[in-house]
């Protein structure tokens, strides 16, 4: 008997002490929540709504309400969260349909243009630039415009860019025609500068034979054209008639030693023609032909694709990649920078000199040399490593300008230095706006807009 009350006895002190340890677990875990809530939401993001619900919470005796109107806390703060979404984007759309509307303000308000010279209709010509934005032939455009000419590009645009000259679109004196010098062209001009032809190996041997008819049925059409105008014509012709040569320095009286079956040959060989077509013309037709021999030229504008010494280097340097240099680094160009060679071609254009003229710069450089020379004016910290040597790489190129000195009082006055810093910037700029555009263009197709447009294309077959 006196074991059966000991033992509900202890029954009841074991109950008595589980229901103490449950509220002690109760109030832990309301302490805690309470805590957590308070880290959650501060204060100063608190709503009127929020704190109502907060002292409630305080009051309840089940955990089951406790945590009902947790969770109903919780769902109004993402529908918040999820209106001020809407709102953002909602803004964001704003902005962009503001930029368009920007955009399209600019684009119809007058263009300022830069100080162009008047000449009256007796000094003013019409001057027709082939290949005209180019590298080169966009240079020209802008002195020539200055000057006060009216200046007509003509360009197919597989090298040549619109952004090139685009600053001088709508000028009363320019004008911009898409057009493809194979082609036959019926216009009324005074003076021809034929550049139409691609001029680096990558461009001239992606399409060899292209390359081949713009050299030589581009030319026939142009000297047709000065033949039947009365034209006075230029034709730029280029260094790589002399081929890898065996005299040094080059003079216009060197024949050259090219290889006619080459990889390089449709573009070497298509200039020799170009110039044997041209005093064809001058001797049987009477047409009044300039020829300038054209050697490296670097600047603004450069294509950052066409795989010579310049553009390649920079762009390596700039991108902290390693400096490849073809070959065992000896071989040797010289480089003048496109300002001093539009100076060239518009004194040859003017003189009655009628062999060809060199223009280039006689200060000779290695490979190797001006790979260490970019690599110091970029600043980085690329290597400069050697690799396979490429077929026909003429191993000396330095010409000779006695001519141009003699006849048209010219020599290149841009100091290397000078021009590649300049050159530099404008690559940097470039690669700068390339990385902007290709941002936006990523921000342009994930947007929510592009996502539901193209949502409805989408098939489903509950709309059949």
């Amino acid at each position: 008997m006196m074991t059966t009350a000991l033992t509900k006895k202890r029954i009841k002190l074991c109950v008595i002490a589980l229901v103490v340890l449950l509220i002690l677990v109760y109030f832990y875990k309301t302490l805690v929540l309470t805590s957590s809530l308070a880290q959650t939401f501060p204060l100063s993001a608190r709503n009127k709504e929020y704190n109502d619900n907060y002292e409630v919470s305080q009051q309840l005796n089940s955990p089951t309400d406790l945590q009902n109107d947790l969770h109903a806390i919780y769902e109004n703060q993402q529908k918040l969260l999820r209106q001020q979404r809407i709102e953002l984007q909602k803004a964001q759309e704003q902005l962009s349909r503001m930029e368009e509307k920007i955009r399209t303000l600019e684009a119809t308000s007058p263009r300022k243009y830069q100080k162009v010279k008047y000449l009256n209709y007796k000094n003013r010509k019409r001057i027709l630039i082939t290949g005209g934005a180019g590298f080169v032939g966009s240079h020209l455009v802008d002195t020539l415009m200055i000057q006060g000419h009216e200046v007509i590009v003509v360009d197919n645009f597989f090298t040549g860019r619109k952004r090139n000259v685009e600053h001088w679109l709508g000028h009363e004196n320019f004008e911009l025609i898409h057009h493809d010098i194979v082609n036959p062209l019926f216009i009324e001009v005074d003076e021809i500068y034929h550049l139409a032809s691609p001029a680096s190996p990558p461009h001239y041997m992606y399409n060899p034979v292209k390359t081949i008819k713009t050299n030589t049925m581009g030319t026939i059409n142009v000297l047709g054209l000065a033949k039947r105008v009365m034209a006075k014509v230029l034709i730029a012709s280029t260094s790589e008639v002399y081929g890898d040569p065996t005299e040094h320095p080059q003079s216009e009286t060197y024949w050259g030693h090219v290889n006619p079956i080459g990889p390089r040959a449709c573009y070497d060989e298509g200039k020799r023609v170009s110039e044997t077509l041209s005093y064809a013309y001058a001797k049987q037709e009477k047409v009044q032909v300039r020829v300038a021999r054209i050697f490296n030229t670097y600047g603004p504008r450069m294509h950052m694709n066409d795989g010579r010494v310049v553009s390649n280097f920079i762009l390596q340097a700039l991108r902290n990649e390693t400096i490849t240099v073809y070959g065992n680094g000896k071989q040797t160009r010289s480089f003048q920078y496109v300002t001093d060679l539009v100076d060239g071609l518009i004194a040859l254009m003017a003189s009655n000199y009628t062999q060809p003229i060199n223009l280039g710069n006689p200060v000779e450089h290695t490979i190797e040399e001006f790979a260490v020379i970019i690599r110091q004016l970029v600043g980085g910290k690329s290597e400069i490593k050697q690799s396979e040597a490429v077929e026909d790489d003429p191993q000396r190129r330095k010409p000779d300008i006695t001519r141009a000195k003699r006849y048209l009082n010219w020599e290149p006055k841009v100091p290397l230095k000078s021009g590649l810093l300049k050159t530099i910037n404008y690559f940097r700029n470039e690669l700068e706006r390339s990385d902007r555009f290709q941002e936006n263009s990523k921000k342009y197709f994930e947007s929510p807009d592009i996502l539901r447009s193209q949502s409805r294309y989408i098939f489903n077959p509950g709309n059949v």
